[in-house]
């Protein structure tokens, strides 16, 4: 009798231990094909360029490689060309991150109030985002055209003679810049307006009765409460304009970001190295560099805003 019940519960103890084995593994085996396709496509290409960077490689002969150590950093903090895009990054991410948030805030800020026809303004708001890369920017190339584009017509209708948008340093920045704005604005808007919408009412209605503006409103209860999205958009503008390629390479067609690479970002002087030049090994270092500043540029706005956090902490 006694063995019998023993045979007979045996089984349904092993089928509990396996059921406690699947709740203890099954949250690993659910996230396990993002780390596998995350370790192909993420983690392995960055292991390996940093990897190609230290060697010399050719792309005629990419099995040939012969070891440089840090002779690939050293050649490029040599190179005047890299300081230039270098600058030309920062300068053009300035003149992009800076107005398109700040419209975009303001977009934003109009499209939270109960307007006419409010659901077409936000779909239209993401219409620039969906347009093609290459589309868009063939159009801004013809805009800012030297004799015939738009923009010089109109700064000519009040007195201003043309423009050289092409050539110049600062006007062929600001052109490619204005792409990145048109592009990036509305979709900035709308991360904005969803933040907007998680503010409690409540503090609005607080405000009003205290005799508070709308300006007040905004500065006062808006902004506060949109501090971790703002500090959100500033970290992805950023990233995205140290990053910056398809649009200053349509400009103009051409990799070398104008004739005196007034506008050739790092982006461009990376594609330059490795595919108009054949060096994939400076390549692989541009991107590690690209790498290590986006890194650092994360930090600083990290740093900054745990900073402004801590100082209303304590007030």
């Amino acid at each position: 009798m006694t063995l019998t019940a023993t045979a007979r519960t045996a089984p349904p103890r092993r089928t509990s231990a396996v059921r406690r084995a699947w709740r203890t593994l099954s949250p690993y085996a659910y996230v396990a094909p993002f780390f596998t396709l995350f370790a192909a496509f993420g983690l392995f290409p960055l292991v390996y360029t940093a990897f190609v960077s230290l060697y010399r490689v050719e792309l005629q002969t990419p099995g040939d490689m012969q070891w440089r150590g840090l002779g690939n950093y050293t050649a490029l903090l040599n190179d005047e060309f890299f300081w230039t895009s270098l600058r030309n990054t920062f300068t053009i991410g300035v003149l992009s991150t800076v107005p398109q948030l700040v419209m975009a805030l303001g977009l934003a800020h109009l499209l939270n109030y109960k307007l006419r026809g409010r659901t077409f303004f936000r779909t239209a708001m993401l219409l620039p985002y969906a347009t093609s890369v290459a589309a868009a920017t063939l159009v801004f190339a013809q805009l800012f055209g030297h004799d015939f584009g738009l923009i010089n017509y109109l700064l000519g209708l009040v007195g201003i003679g043309p423009v050289d948008w092409q050539t110049g340093t600062l006007a062929s920045q600001v052109a490619v810049s204005s792409i990145v704005v048109w592009r990036w604005t509305g979709y900035n808007a709308l991360i904005y307006l969803a933040g907007m919408q998680s503010i409690p009412h409540e503090l609005y209605e607080a405000a009003e009765m205290d005799g508070a503006s709308r300006w007040r409103q905004f500065f006062h209860v808006t902004l506060p409460g949109l501090r971790p999205t703002i500090v959100f958009t500033v970290v992805v503008s950023t990233i995205g304009a140290t990053q910056l390629f398809g649009e200053p390479l349509l400009f103009e067609g051409s990799a070398s970001g104008g004739i005196a690479h007034q506008y050739q970002t790092l982006g461009l002087y990376m594609y330059e190295q490795g595919w108009g030049f054949f060096h994939l090994g400076r390549a692989a270092a541009i991107a590690w560099v690209m790498f290590l500043l986006i890194v650092l540029l994360v930090g600083v706005n990290a740093l900054i805003a745990r900073r402004r956090s801590r100082k209303e902490a304590g007030r």
